[in-house]
């Protein structure tokens, strides 16, 4: 029975009874020197810290574990005594270790991780504190020597991905992720430096803000590869439709290089699935929780199931002149629910191996999670109501969240390799609104499914001797699915609650999808002159086609029982699905958002690399050519079609110098561009809720210039130090206004000249043996001057006014303490995030913007590790439920308004509260040795 080597602390923390060990390793460790004992100078000193293991008279042996490789020191690490194998230790945080020993003779000392190969020495009490040094573990295939690919997915290899870099760069570990309170990766993502979250409906993190640049300034990529929006409007991805666990780490690149797609200003998310471990890893967990928000009232809820996935116009084979009745819909999917909902069920099962002598590498990974969030609303003042008391609305929505994919990779041998990746993204939500002031209830239904399904090949070839010119290439199918069938708002009128007689209730259909083939290929020649100085260039291009439909259709019904006999809450009827409606015979079946669109983006580029002792220059150009247009199904007075053609050159210049051990200075320059949304150039007219909004065929891309300059100082492989500025001016920026035409308002996609975003980060993580602190702070602020309408007595002027951006908080901070007891199994996080006051939404009034108060966010997690790989842990969120206040700033439209409770002298517009979120679980892992 063999069972040296311990393969994690997990294992160790649990107590597994330890009888046997071979001298397998011993034969081992005289191939190589595996370790090495720190000599006088001290650099690899071990402070002299008391073990803290009883009696300080007796022997003990302290030291540290690093990486012979890189020097980076290693957690989690397993050190045995090889006589008595009861005693044990784990390299801490920072990679130290102290073990208690029984005599002061010469003890055998093993030391084992995954990944490394093991090490066996002798020590004696009386000698120097011990630095044993770990060899990688290495793979060979066909006389080629293949180490183990660093994915990032501990907090050491996320560091050294950082270092290592080629610009500005910021990673999230998988073991940051699995610990942290976040379920999706829009949650995991704000605790990084420079990123705020915009929020959906209930609450929960959807788009990511980076450096205060609106979503739309950002992309998603998955593995390198950018992906379909399933937006029926816009081309940002939704990050809350990824599960957090399926990622070996997240980065986010706020610097972008020349072999980068260029239409990232504020910066690019990639999002890095898992892919197959060295050895056979078996993962797997089981959660459940609740939402504190429905202790004190109950879930509504409603059939979905029982709606037309098709409208009558779609059913009817969209005939050009059918008039409906009520026989062409349902009312069934109008019945309200109202009980407390089941606890949240949160599933997750991933495998990965190697096979044919590790040539063969596979990775499944499956996740599921079914939750109930909501959110309670009072609605205190609505800007032009004519005042009909708060709106207190409450939100209960549904969240089923599935996430499913497949990576295999080949390798030929150590020079060609072929990797194939499929995966599947799928999120549905049912939610419930249901607002009511003095005058009105409002009862809105909505369901909708958003899928992803991406689908990459990919090669690596190496040629020449020393492997000096590389090719790799890409091809991609993507597919952005978002369908929302037969959703329904209804209109009730509360003096005497009656269904109102005309505009009684409404219901839609809409659904759109887009459509991408991509591929991408770069080459690359290695110049190498020596061993101070080297150059790499490298040369590639792109091209992605892209089509998108979108389907729209409404319909408006009345009243079947007419004004005379009105339908009165209670006595004529108790739930929504008993009203007697009549649809008007022909609904907006025209409205713009039924349109086609398409895109197709030819890139190409040209880069350096050179490097002499401690300096790196990257040098590059790209040119991105843009060809976007649109076809109206339904043109109203306007022209059927429409496109914009342009071409950016976009040039790149990125330093880095080491200028002292572990330490960097780097310095960045970048232009970059943003496409209009796809609907955004298209002539609409669509009817909302607060103002109608008007698509914008004039409207222009943003070409920006963007500086960078970062110091970064890695003084351990886990810890880091970064002070960061960045400056970046916009041209034809791209924001959301208020326009008149006539008595109409419109909401509107407009350019406002030219915009400046400038800030500072600092970014720091230092661990101790059992405790860590992460936390970092951005202070962002940037400027835009745009015209604004005030009112002069009778009369109605035009001014100017500078305001940040629109979603950019000035102050942006996140503090995460860490606590780790290996011997006990047991690791903890508390995390708390502030962010600042920043615009929520943008009116034409001079001083009359939404803006949304400083929000403090209180989250924790804790897990506990046992035996045989199984562990518990337990995930709390937004523990101090502050809520969400936005207020108008004081101006002369509101100073008069003395019912309306304030803040800061403004008037208050809303709260929203979402309440606790508390979830336990089970995790289990299983590493072949």
């Amino acid at each position: 029975m063999r069972i040296w080597p311990i393969t994690t602390m997990f294992l160790l923390a649990a107590g597994i009874p330890l009888t046997e060990v071979t001298g397998e390793a011993a034969d081992k460790v005289q191939a190589a020197p595996l370790f090495s004992i720190a000599d006088d100078s001290g650099e690899d000193a071990v402070p002299d810290t008391d073990t803290g293991t009883g009696n300080s008279a007796s022997p003990y042996i302290k030291g540290k574990v690093l990486d012979a490789s890189t020097g980076d020191e290693i957690t989690g690490a397993a050190i045995i005594l090889k006589d008595n194998p009861e005693k044990w230790a784990v390299s801490g945080l920072d990679g130290s270790f102290s073990m208690q020993l029984e005599s002061d003779t010469e003890h055998v000392i093993l030391c084992s991780l995954i990944g490394y190969k093991d090490a066996e020495l002798s020590y004696s009490p009386a000698g120097e504190p011990m630095v044993i040094r770990l060899q990688p573990d290495t793979i060979m295939l066909d006389g080629a020597t293949v180490s183990a690919e660093n994915k990032g997915k501990t907090e050491a290899g996320a560091r050294a991905i950082e270092k290592t870099s080629l610009s500005v760069m910021n990673v999230m570990s998988a073991r940051a992720i699995e610990l942290s309170p976040d379920l999706t990766v829009a949650n995991a993502i704000q605790r990084m430096s420079g990123v705020t979250v915009e929020r959906n409906s209930s609450g929960e993190g959807q788009y990511a803000i980076l450096r205060g640049m609106d979503k739309r300034y950002n992309y998603t990529l998955v593995n390198g590869v950018k992906i379909p929006s399933p937006d029926n409007k816009n081309r940002f991805v939704p990050l809350d439709i990824f599960p957090s666990e399926m990622l070996d780490r997240l980065e986010v690149t706020k610097a972008l290089t020349a072999d980068m797609e260029g239409d990232g200003i504020g910066g690019a998310v990639n999002l890095v699935m898992k892919d197959a471990p060295e050895r056979m890893e078996v993962n797997a967990n089981l959660a459940t929780g609740y939402n504190a928000l429905y202790f004190s009232r109950d879930f509504e809820s409603f059939s979905h199931r029982a709606g037309q996935k098709m409208s009558p116009y779609e059913r009817m084979g969209r005939p050009e002149d059918y008039a409906v009745t009520m026989d062409d819909f349902t009312t069934e999917n109008m019945h309200l629910r109202s009980a407390r909902p089941r606890p949240d069920i949160i599933g997750g099962f991933s495998f990965g191996d190697r096979y044919f002598n590790n040539r063969l590498g596979l990775m499944l990974a499956v996740s599921y999670q079914n939750l109930f969030r909501g959110k309670d609303t009072d609605l205190y003042y609505v800007s032009g109501s004519s005042g009909n008391g708060t709106e207190n609305r409450t939100y209960s929505e549904e969240q089923s969240r599935l996430g499913a994919h497949a990576k295999l990779d080949y390798r030929f041998n150590g020079r060609h390799k072929l990797m194939l990746y499929a995966g599947y993204m799928d999120l549905r939500e049912s939610e419930v609104r249901n607002g009511q002031n003095r005058k009105d209830w409002i009862v809105k239904m909505q369901w909708n499914r958003q899928y992803i399904i991406n689908t990459t090949l990919k090669g690596e070839h190496s040629f020449l001797e020393k492997n000096r010119l590389k090719l790799d290439w890409t091809g991609v199918f993507s597919k952005a699915y978002s369908t929302s069938p037969d959703n329904s708002k209804i209109y009730i009128n509360m003096q005497q609650p009656h269904l109102y007689n005309t505009d009684s209730a409404e219901k839609r259909w809409e659904h759109n999808s887009d459509r991408d083939f991509a591929f991408y290929a770069n080459l690359s020649y290695d110049f190498n002159f020596g061993l101070e100085h080297s150059l790499l260039l490298k040369a590639g291009g792109m091209y992605r086609n892209k089509i998108r439909d979108s389907f729209f259709n409404e319909y408006t019904f009345d009243s079947a029982t007419g004004r005379e006999d009105l339908q009165y809450y209670g006595s004529d009827w108790t739930n929504f699905d008993q009203l007697l409606l009549t649809p008007r015979a022909y609904g907006n079946i025209g409205d713009p958002l039924n349109y086609d669109a398409w895109e197709n983006i030819a890139a190409g580029y040209f880069m350096a690399r050179y490097n002499w002792k401690g300096l790196e220059v990257i040098a590059g150009v790209r040119a991105e050519h843009t060809d976007q247009g649109y076809t109206l199904d339904f043109p109203r007075k306007t022209e059927s079609e429409g496109d914009q053609n342009y071409t950016d050159i976009l040039p790149s210049v990125h330093l880095k110098y080491n200028v002292h051990k572990n330490a960097n200075l780097r310095f960045s320059y970048g232009r970059s561009i943003n496409r209009p949304g796809f609907f955004e150039i298209v002539p609409y007219t669509v009817l909302n809720e607060d103002y109608d909004e008007k698509g914008n065929p004039e409207l222009q891309h943003t070409v920006a210039d963007n500086l960078d300059l970062r110091y970064e100082f890695f003084p351990k492989s886990s810890e880091q130090f970064m002070v960061g500025l960045f400056w970046k001016n916009l041209q034809n920026p791209i924001e959301y206004g208020l326009i008149n035409e006539g008595q109409a308002t419109y909401i509107s996609p407009m350019n406002f000249g030219n915009a400046m975003n400038a800030g500072v980060e600092i970014d720091i993580m230092k661990y101790f043996k059992w405790f860590g602190i992460k936390a970092n702070y951005t202070w962002t602020k940037s400027s835009i001057t745009t015209n604004k309408r005030l009112r002069e007595g009778t009369d109605v002027v035009t001014v100017t006014q500078t305001r940040p951006l629109y979603g950019q908080a000035a102050h942006v901070a996140n503090l995460s303490l860490l606590f780790n007891f290996p011997k006990c199994g047991i690791e903890a996080q508390v995390s708390g995030s502030y962010t600042g006051k920043r615009l929520s939404e943008i009116s034409n009034w001079l001083d009359n913007d939404i803006w949304e108060a400083g929000y403090m966010q209180l989250d924790a997690s804790i897990e506990k590790t046992f035996k045989a790989g199984f562990s518990i842990f337990a995930k709390a969120s937004n523990l101090l439920d502050t809520p969400v206040l936005r207020y108008i700033m004081p101006n002369r439209m509101t100073e008069s308004l003395t019912d309306y409770e304030r803040y800061k002298g403004g008037v208050i517009e809303r709260r929203e509260w979402h309440a606790q979120t508390v979830s336990i679980g089970v995790r289990y892992r299983f590493s072949e040795k």
